[in-house]
């Protein structure tokens, strides 16, 4: 199986062009035809002499895999299926508004964090993404060329696949790559400190943590992750953090019924996010089959976030976009397909 060149950064594919022989430009020439021209073989980067173009052609491949289903749902919301080099299968979700589109991009095949309200995780762990497989996820869709912003919260932790989560981000903020602004980039977490302090050091995107409760009992019922990564501590980390002007760090919680929605939980938020600028993402509970869980009414969602807001803490209500198609937040599986 040949080597895939989508993926690789400037340095791989300065390595490439000197294993080939190849003038040392040629991975600038390489990197353009992979990330910022619209083509899909060697032998349309034209720029390349023909000998560089067969050298190239008989140890690698372009390397990009198109989606084998699209789904689309009421709302414009699309959901795109595609294989892995593994054989499996993962879920892209691409997220239409008014003067934006959103790709909500995979890191893993399935989940190991176990989180009880995430349908990933009902399928457990398959394997680990390559760089190349987390940005063919914006490169090979319909929108491609439209895409504004990119959030790495479909299937997987993003911290639990660091380097190459690391290494599609520098790809896509890059100018030699896809030229983006960090600053369009919002990777989330359940608070995995080590991986959490590597991509604050390494990397300027965004940063979302999935909180869902702040009482150290509950969480754990929720999210094993608690056990070793108190989500006191995980916050205690951000609070130490230099975050400057522009970047954002947010919390996502989840609301669910009789669990997390009452005025103590808004009273111990208000302590454990004290003196840190951020935001809070409400989200509504999607049902998951095999959970208990069931999400609260609009009114008591209403209720928890001006109650927020009212004691300084800027919250929203993040809008359910995809729910016919199993597209939004926490219903992204490929169980079935995975497991056939």
């Amino acid at each position: 199986m040949k080597e895939k060149l989508f993926g690789k950064t400037i340095t791989e594919l300065q390595q490439v062009a000197k294993s080939l022989n190849l003038p040392p430009f040629t991975a600038r020439q390489i990197a353009d035809w992979l990330y910022k021209k619209d083509v899909s073989m060697i032998d349309e980067m034209t720029n390349l002499s023909k000998k560089a173009r067969e050298l190239l052609n008989e140890k690698f491949e372009f390397g990009l895999i198109s989606p084998t289903k699209v789904q689309k749902s009421t709302d414009g919301t699309k959901k795109y299926l595609f294989p892995t080099i593994q054989h499996k299968f993962i879920e892209t979700a691409m997220i239409p508004e008014r003067d934006r589109k959103t790709v909500c991009v995979s890191s893993q095949v399935g989940c190991k964090m176990g989180c009880l309200f995430c349908y990933t995780a009902k399928q457990g762990f398959q394997g680990q993404l390559s760089a190349g497989e987390i940005i063919n996820q914006i490169k090979s869709i319909d929108e491609a060329g439209e895409v504004s912003n990119i959030v790495y919260m479909g299937m997987g932790e993003p911290f639990d696949n660091l380097e190459e989560v690391l290494k599609s981000i520098e790809i896509l903020t890059s100018e030699w790559g896809f030229a983006m602004s960090p600053r369009r980039i919002t990777v989330s977490t359940i608070g995995i400190i080590p991986g959490m302090l590597t991509f604050l050091e390494k990397c300027e995107a965004h940063l979302a943590v999935s909180l869902h409760t702040p009482f150290n009992d509950e969480r754990r019922q929720l999210m094993p992750v608690e056990v070793a990564y108190p989500i006191e501590e995980v916050v205690n980390e951000i609070k130490s953090w230099d975050f400057g002007r522009q970047r954002r760090v947010s919390f996502e919680y989840i609301l669910f019924e009789g669990l997390n929605d009452s005025t103590r939980h808004i009273n111990e938020l208000t302590r454990l996010l004290q003196g840190l600028k951020c935001r809070i993402n409400l989200i509504r509970f999607h049902p998951v089959p095999g959970t208990p869980l069931k999400s609260p009414g609009e009114e008591t969602i209403h209720h928890f976030k001006d109650m927020l807001n009212k004691k300084g803490i800027l919250t929203t209500i993040r809008a359910s976009r995809g729910q016919d198609i199993y597209a939004a937040c926490g219903l992204l599986s490929t169980k079935e397909l995975s497991s056939s």
